[in-house]
C-alpha cells in the first residue's frame, strides 16, 4: 500500500487529470491518493471568501469563475453519459451556494475554512469519477470525517489520537483498491471544516501514512525531484538524489517550495520514506528523503521575495528582555504571523515576515502601545544550506546586506536589491 499526493498543478486541466490516470495505472497495488484543489482554485476560492465576508457585489462573479473552471475540466474529461458527475458536482456547488447565502460571522478565518475547503472536495470528486469510469473499485472519501483537528481555523492542528483511530477504521483496503481523498482539510469535533495551512496537502499525505504505518509516501511534482535551487532563479539546477530527514526539515523550514515544513516530521518518527517524483516524467527516480547520513551536500539556495522587516524598540528605553519578548511572541502567535528570521540586541528586536498586511497590521497596532515599530518593505531573504564563501559571493552581487545570521551549515541573509532583475540575482549554477 502506498500514499500518493498530487498537487494543483498536476490536475489543473483535463489533460493533466488524464496524465494522473496514466501514472496510477503504472502501479498494480493498493493506493491512497491525496489530492489538492485544481490549479489555482485555492486562490480563486480565497477571492470568493473575501467577497462573501465583505458583502462585495462581485461575489457571484467570483463564484462563477470557480464554476466555469471546474465544468470546463469535466467537459474535457467525460464523453457520453456524464449525468452522474454533473449531478455530484452540481450538488456540491449547491451546498457552497447555500453557505454563501448565509450571513457571514465576524470570524474571517472560520468563514475562510468553510468556503475554501470546496476546492479539494470538487477536485477529488472530479478525479474519482474519471478514474471510476475505468476502475470501478476506486472509492471517494471525505477526509473531514476521519482527520480531526482543533478549531484553530486556517492553521488547524491534527488530533493525532482520535484521527489515527478513525483513519485506521476507514482506510483498510478491503473494499477498494484505490482511495481518493482530500489534502489540506479536516474538521473539528463538531464537524466544522478546517484547513491545515497553505500547501498543507503534503502534510495530509504524511499523517495518513503515519496513521496507517506505511513505508513510503510519493509526492508528484512538476520538477524532477528536490532541486538545489528554484528553477525560476537558476538555469542549471542540480537534483538531490537523496536527502536526510534533518536536511529536508531544514530546507522546508527555510522555505523550499517542494516540501511543506510540517511534512517530514511525522514521516521521520516512523522512518517512512518520502519520494518526490515528476508527474511530467514519471519514469524518473526523483529524490528520496529518508534516514540517510553524509558529511555535506552541494549548496542549496532558497529565495523568499516580498519580505518585510519589523523592528521593535521599547518606548521606556528599557532593554529587550523576557517580558518584552513574551509580549512580542504572544502577539505574533495570536495573529498567526510567522517569523522567518529574528534577531535581538540589547535595545531592539528585529523580525522578518512575509508581506501579509492582514497579519502585520494587527500585530503592529497591538504592539505600538508599548514599542516604537519600524517597518521596512521590499526585502529578500536568501538562505544557503551548506554554504561557502563562493556561494555567498554569487548571490550577493548587486545586493545590500541588511541583516545576517549563520551557523556551521546554513547562512541567512536579508538583502535589498540594488536594481538588478530578480531572475538573475545569482550566477547560473
Amino acid at each position: 500500500m502506498k500514499v500518493f499526493k498530487f498537487g494543483g498543478a498536476s490536475i489543473k486541466s483535463a489533460e493533466a487529470v488524464k496524465n494522473l490516470e496514466k501514472i496510477v495505472k503504472m502501479f498494480n497495488e493498493p493506493l491512497l491518493i491525496v489530492i489538492s484543489a485544481m490549479g489555482k482554485m485555492t486562490n480563486a476560492l480565497e477571492k470568493v471568501t473575501e467577497d462573501y465576508f465583505n458583502r462585495n457585489p462581485r461575489l457571484q462573479q467570483s463564484l462563477q469563475f470557480v464554476k466555469d473552471y471546474h465544468y470546463a475540466i469535466i467537459d474535457g474529461l467525460f464523453a457520453g453519459n456524464t449525468e452522474e458527475v454533473y449531478n455530484d458536482i452540481g450538488h456540491t456547488f449547491a451546498r457552497l451556494e447555500e453557505k454563501l447565502e448565509e450571513e457571514p460571522s465576524l470570524h474571517y478565518n472560520f468563514e475562510y475554512d468553510q468556503v475554501v475547503c470546496y476546492g479539494e472536495l470538487l477536485s477529488t470528486k472530479i478525479v474519482a469519477h474519471y478514474l471510476q469510469s475505468e476502475k470501478p473499485e476506486v472509492k471517494w472519501m471525505d477526509i473531514r470525517k476521519y482527520l480531526k483537528t482543533d478549531n484553530n481555523y486556517r492553521e488547524a492542528k491534527v488530533n493525532y489520537e482520535m484521527s489515527e483511530k478513525f483513519v485506521k477504521e476507514a482506510f483498510h483496503f478491503k473494499d477498494s483498491k484505490v482511495y481518493i481523498t482530500q489534502g489540506f482539510i479536516g474538521s473539528t469535533l463538531n464537524n466544522l471544516s478546517t484547513t491545515l495551512g497553505r500547501e498543507g496537502s503534503d502534510f495530509s499525505a504524511a499523517v495518513l501514512a503515519y496513521f496507517l504505518d506505511l513505508k513510503e509516501v510519493t509526492i508528484w511534482k512538476d520538477v524532477p525531484g528536490v532541486l538545489n535551487a528554484d528553477p525560476k532563479y537558476f538555469d542549471n539546477t542540480v537534483k538531490l538524489d537523496k536527502i536526510s530527514y534533518i536536511d529536508a526539515i531544514e530546507l522546508a523550514y527555510y522555505g523550499t517550495s517542494v516540501i511543506h515544513p510540517k511534512t517530514v516530521q511525522p514521516l521521520q518518527r516512523k522512518k517512512i520514506k518520502l519520494h518526490v517524483r515528476s508527474f511530467v516524467e514519471p519514469d524518473l527516480q526523483g529524490t528520496i528523503i529518508g534516514d540517510d547520513s553524509y558529511d555535506t551536500l552541494i549548496p542549496s539556495f532558497i529565495f523568499k521575495l516580498g519580505q518585510v522587516l519589523v523592528e521593535f524598540f521599547p518606548r521606556d528605553l528599557s532593554f529587550i528582555a523576557e517580558d518584552n519578548l513574551e509580549k512580542i511572541f504572544g502577539s505574533f502567535a495570536r495573529h498567526s504571523l510567522r517569523m522567518n528570521l529574528m534577531q535581538n540586541s540589547a535595545v531592539s528586536f528585529k523580525v522578518l515576515v512575509n508581506n501579509d498586511a492582514s497579519r502585520i497590521n494587527p500585530v503592529k497596532a497591538e504592539l505600538e502601545k508599548e514599542f516604537d515599530v519600524k517597518i521596512t518593505e521590499g526585502l529578500e531573504l536568501i538562505t544557503i544550506r551548506y554554504y561557502d564563501e563562493n556561494t555567498i559571493a554569487r548571490v550577493m552581487k548587486n545586493k545590500e546586506l541588511i541583516m545576517e545570521q549563520r551557523n556551521q551549515k546554513t547562512i541567512q541573509m536579508v538583502v535589498k536589491d540594488l536594481g538588478t532583475n530578480n531572475d538573475t540575482n545569482a550566477e547560473k549554477l
